[in-house]
C-alpha cells in the first residue's frame, strides 16, 4: 500500500527537522511527503528544502494566509493546498503535524492495520508530551480517538467523508462520519508519538470560543455540548473554560452557523455520542 503524507507547517524551524528525520527512518517509507509552508517567517522552508535534496520523496509547497492562528480552518486549508498537488496513486493519505517524532515502525504498523481489515477507515497511535523529563500520555481525548496531529485514512474512506473540513472540530467530525458510513476507527497503544508542542499552546480567547462553536457545528445539541465541555475543561484542568465553550456554542446557535454535517448525519452523531456517554456511566 502506498501512503502519502501532507504536513501543514507555520514557523516550525524548531521541530520540522525532527519530524522529517523520523519519517526518513521509517521501516516502510512514504511514497510522498508534502510540507506546506503556510506563511512562515523563520527557516522552515530552508530546512524542508535541505531534506528534499537528501530524500526525493519530500517536497515543499508554499502558501500565504493570514498570520492569526485559529485551530482547524488554517491548518486544514494548508492541508488542502498540499493534497491538491498529489496524484491519486495512494492507498492511504496522512495528515501530520510538523512537531512530532514518530517511532520507526509507525507507518509499517499503520499499513499492516489497514491490510488486516478492509473496513478499517482510519488508524493512528497515541500522543505523548514531555513533562519533567518523562514522556506521558497527552490525555485530552478518549483512547478510541485519533489525535488530529497524526491522522491516517484509507483512500476510499477519505473520499467518502468528503476530505477534511476546514473548521475547528474537523478531527472529530471525520471520525463520526467514518462511523456514519460504517468504517472502523482503530487506535494502537503501542505506537507512541512524541508531540513536541502541546495541543492548544497558541490558542487565545477567540480560539477557546471556537471550541463551543465546533460543538454546535458538529450537531451536538446543548445537552451533549454541556457534557463534552465539562469533560474537556476538566481534562485541561481549567474548569472556567466550560463557560467559554458554552458561550461559543450559544453564539454559533444565535448566528445560525451552518453545520459541518447533514441533518441525517447530525441525528446519527447525537445518538452515537449519547450511547457512548451512557456506556461510560454504566462502567
Amino acid at each position: 500500500m502506498n501512503y502519502y503524507i501532507v504536513i501543514p507547517a507555520h514557523n516550525e524551524e524548531a521541530f520540522i527537522a525532527l519530524t522529517l528525520q523520523s519519517l526518513s527512518e521509517q521501516t516502510l517509507l512514504p511514497s510522498k511527503v508534502v510540507v506546506v509552508d503556510d506563511n512562515s517567517t523563520d527557516k522552515t522552508s530552508e530546512i524542508v528544502n535541505e531534506f528534499s535534496i537528501k530524500f526525493p520523496f519530500i517536497s515543499l509547497v508554499k502558501k500565504t494566509s493570514e498570520a492569526i492562528h485559529l485551530p482547524g480552518s488554517k491548518v486544514i486549508q494548508a492541508f488542502h493546498k498540499g493534497f491538491e498537488t498529489l496524484d491519486e496513486n495512494y492507498d492511504v493519505i496522512v495528515k501530520l503535524d510538523a512537531d512530532l517524532i514518530l517511532p520507526s515502525n509507525y507507518f509499517e504498523t499503520i499499513i499492516n492495520t489497514f491490510k488486516s481489515d478492509p473496513k478499517i477507515g482510519m488508524a493512528g497511535g497515541f500522543a505523548y508530551i514531555e513533562k519533567n523529563g518523562d514522556w506521558i500520555l497527552e490525555n485530552l481525548t478518549d483512547k478510541d480517538h485519533i489525535r488530529g496531529a497524526f491522522k491516517a485514512y484509507r483512500k476510499e474512506c477519505f473520499l467518502q467523508i468528503g476530505n477534511l473540513k476546514p473548521a475547528m472540530g474537523w478531527d472529530t467530525v471525520d471520525e463520526l462520519l467514518c462511523k456514519f458510513y460504517g468504517w472502523k476507527v482503530v487506535t494502537n497503544q503501542s505506537l507512541k508519538v512524541k508531540h513536541l508542542k502541546p495541543t492548544g499552546a497558541n490558542y487565545n480567547k477567540t480560539a477557546r470560543y471556537k471550541q463551543g462553536e465546533a460543538f454546535y457545528t458538529l450537531g451536538y445539541g446543548f445537552l451533549i455540548t454541556s457534557i463534552a465541555s465539562a469533560k474537556l475543561a476538566m481534562l485541561k484542568k481549567k474548569p472556567l473554560l466550560f463557560f467559554d465553550y458554552i458561550q461559543g456554542f450559544l453564539k454559533a446557535k444565535s448566528a445560525k452557523k451552518p453545520l459541518l454535517v447533514t441533518t441525517e448525519q447530525a441525528k446519527f452523531i447525537r445518538s452515537y455520542r449519547l450511547k457512548k456517554m451512557k456506556e461510560k456511566l454504566i462502567k
